[in-house]
């Protein structure tokens, strides 16, 4: 580029003489050519960034938009993963824990601690932030969730042990097995005393049967007494846990020693006529707590609906007891 050259005429020898620029205004000079090219250039990057697509930056848009995707889709599989466990928390808290007689957990046991868990500030200097934050908190939740509902399992599955412990020393069967059975003398409840004809609280089953019947633990137990006892003849008491103990009375035989230990269905006599009675049958009792109850309530593990609506027809028509 050309500079322009200036004269300025010598007043002494009348000539024009060429003046040079000083150092100062030189630079300023390039000064101002330098910083109106900056501006051209900033100008002309400033309408390629704006108008036109580098393929730079093509890729790292397309790579945002397929993060924010990403990110979008964990989300949404946060909310139905804490769904879904959400579900199986009511269920747990509603049913399991109902059938295992255990209190639900609750809330706030499941959140337990959650709130202390971690600080979520230092999200919010990343990109999409606000969105990186939420689901880092969803599944922070689902964490918590899934290890208390994995302790509830763990708790319950000790609980479903102990209670198939119990259930086989709950009596749960007929003492005397239905084919041999002659009918059903007696049902529990007041009744007519067959020597004194007065009425009287009957406090068991009376089952009718030959002589020599055989006569089965009704269910897991220890033998508290196997012996001679007044107007119940020859009695065996089984003490079964869980406050249940059970009478076998007017035996011709008993096969049992106090102190053994019998499971449900072992033979421990046979149907006599000892004691006060008038005629071949078992006497059979149910006590919880010392109460007598109903055995009627207490045959469900051999007999079918059938047959058990059958026996309690034939226990509420039973007007007589037998001993």
């Amino acid at each position: 580029m050309s500079q322009k050259a200036f004269y300025r005429q010598n007043p002494v020898t009348g000539q024009y003489e060429r003046v040079y620029p000083t150092a100062r205004r030189r630079f300023v000079a390039m000064f101002r050519q330098f910083a109106v090219g900056a501006a051209v250039a900033l100008g002309v990057m400033t309408v390629v960034y704006a108008f036109v697509d580098l393929p730079k930056e093509r890729a790292l848009r397309a790579e945002n938009e397929r993060l924010k995707m990403s990110v979008g889709l964990l989300d949404r599989r946060a909310d139905e993963a804490i769904a879904v466990i959400g579900d199986i928390a009511a269920r747990d808290d509603n049913f399991y824990r109902v059938v295992m007689q255990a209190e639900p957990l609750g809330a706030a046991r499941r959140y337990a601690g959650l709130e202390r868990r971690r600080n979520y500030e230092h999200l919010d200097s990343l990109s999409d932030a606000e969105l990186v934050g939420d689901l880092s908190q969803k599944l922070d939740v689902l964490d918590q969730l899934v290890a208390t509902q994995s302790r509830s399992f763990d708790f319950l599955r000790g609980q479903a042990a102990k209670l198939r412990e119990r259930s086989s020393h709950i009596p749960a069967i007929q003492p005397v097995s239905e084919k041999s059975l002659r009918a059903m003398a007696s049902g529990y409840g007041y009744r007519r005393d067959p020597i004194y004809g007065t009425s009287k609280f009957h406090e068991g089953m009376d089952f009718s049967a030959p002589p020599g019947t055989p006569v089965y633990a009704t269910g897991d137990g220890r033998v508290l007494s196997a012996d001679w006892n007044s107007g119940y003849g020859n009695l065996i008491e089984i003490d079964h846990g869980y406050s249940y103990v059970t009478r076998y009375a007017h035996l011709s035989e008993m096969l049992v020693r106090p102190g053994q230990s019998v499971r449900r269905g072992d033979l421990i006599g046979r149907v006599g006529n000892t004691g006060k009675s008038t005629g071949p049958h078992l006497h059979y009792e149910v006590r919880l707590n010392g109460v007598p109850q109903n055995p009627v309530h207490y045959y469900y593990y051999d007999l079918t609906p059938a047959q058990y609506d059958e026996m309690i027809r034939q226990a509420e028509n039973a007007g007589h007891v037998m001993d």
